[in-house]
């Protein structure tokens, strides 16, 4: 899906997947309360919740009530993993097939003075 035709709670719950992923929220880091993170990104406080509510869903978070969200343990294996099959399934069969129809082959693309 193009990101710019993706619903907003994706959007943000792709910014908090990447920040899991890239080590800014490890397991067991709080994440920023869901009027923090609206602040941070502009957005609607219900539309983080939604987005939020989809982290717990898939038990990517956990909840202490009266205190807040945290990253559960495995969460950034369980996202690494569906990004993986995400990749693999939707984004690199049309870079594939690009590739095949250009005649690159991998090591083209390692190339730095391209």
């Amino acid at each position: 899906m193009n990101n710019a035709s993706k619903p907003v709670y994706l959007k943000l719950r792709d910014k908090i997947s990447e920040s899991i992923l890239d080590g800014d929220y490890r397991e067991g880091d709080m994440l920023p309360s869901v009027r923090a993170f609206a602040a941070a990104q502009g957005a609607n406080p219900l539309t983080v919740a939604k987005a939020y509510q989809g982290f717990q869903e898939d038990g990517l978070v956990t909840v202490k009530r009266g205190v807040g969200m945290f990253v559960a343990e495995g969460a950034k294996d369980k996202l690494r993993e569906a990004q993986r099959t995400d990749f693999i399934q939707n984004v690199w069969p049309p870079i594939e097939r690009q590739m095949r129809r250009l005649d690159l082959k991998i090591d083209d693309l390692k190339k730095t003075d391209a």
